[in-house]
């Protein structure tokens, strides 16, 4: 079993496509189906149940998938550990992150980062928290910046970023926001009874956020739009199709100058962190990141 060949399995496995993971990979179609099989010879088992449209992982496939990540980021972090002491970074610095996560630029950080390290290869996924999690873990991902969470037994550190209020966003001409316009008025969850809500999927920080809100205060809501970007979220919002809790941030965004940001009882908040392996295993890649993530122009 060579590391090519774990390589090829957890590109496929990720794309659940021969074609795209062999053009992610920069190989041909026909010799990552020949690793993958030699592969599956050498294991004695089918790793991928295979139709003309999907690929699919076997039951065995799954159980080699968490291995072959945590194989694979152990190769780079050994490669990783000996650029570091030759003085030079290298290999590749893969990070995940929620959308539109409170705290720090990653666009700002990550131009930072790559002019400081030039030679390494930046690699960003955009997940939800339970998948960041999984991520760093695995080994999947070096580093996570997330919404808090509370993982039973997470063995890593988590890292504050940032702590804000959550709050009501509406169309000017909605109910909530003429309430919401009288001098130090805040919104009682009783008076959200009844409205339709517009709100991530529910492994996005800011809806598992606002799940954790609507909990506390032992009101139930309906969720009638669920999005996946904060931009369809705050259209909607704005054509008068729902009402959004979200974290006080996304009400200064440029797409949601117009809409009324309302404040709420009690002491609702959402908080950022990031989501770090235990120390032995950050990779050399991460601990620079992390150094420009406590410079406070990057925040």
């Amino acid at each position: 079993m060579e590391l090519r060949q774990l390589e090829h399995f957890v590109a496929v496995a990720e794309e659940q496509h021969f074609t795209r993971a062999a053009e992610r990979l920069a190989v041909s179609q026909s010799g990552l189906s020949a690793s993958v099989r030699a592969l599956e010879h050498e294991l004695r088992t089918p790793l991928f149940s295979r139709t003309t449209r999907t690929v699919r992982l076997t039951e065995a496939g799954a159980a080699l998938l968490v291995e072959a990540e945590r194989t694979l980021a152990g190769a780079r972090a050994a490669r990783d550990a000996v650029d570091a002491v030759r003085g030079l970074l290298r290999g590749t610095l893969t990070l995940g992150v929620e959308q539109c996560v409170a705290g720090v630029s990653t666009a700002r950080l990550l131009a930072a980062f790559h002019r400081e390290h030039p030679h390494m290869e930046i690699r960003l996924r955009q997940e939800g928290t339970s998948s960041l999690l999984e991520g760093v873990a695995g080994g999947r991902l070096d580093l996570a910046f997330a919404a808090t969470v509370h993982p039973p037994e997470w063995r890593g550190e988590l890292v504050p970023l940032a702590r804000e209020p959550m709050v009501l966003l509406c169309a000017p001409g909605h109910r909530l926001a003429r309430e919401g316009a009288r001098e130090g008025a805040r919104v009682a969850w009783g008076e959200l009874r009844g409205e339709s809500f517009i709100d991530f999927h529910p492994d996005w920080g800011p809806r598992r956020a606002a799940d954790g809100a609507f909990a506390s205060a032992g009101a139930r809501r309906t969720v009638a739009l669920e999005v996946s970007d904060v931009h369809s979220l705050l259209e909607l919002v704005h054509e008068g199709l729902g009402i959004a809790v979200v974290p006080q941030h996304f009400a200064r965004k440029p797409e949601a100058k117009g809409l009324v940001a309302v404040e709420l009882d009690g002491a609702h908040v959402y908080e950022s962190v990031v989501v770090l392996p235990p120390a032995q295993a950050m990779s050399p890649g991460a601990k620079a990141l992390m150094t420009l993530v406590r410079e406070a122009p990057l925040r």
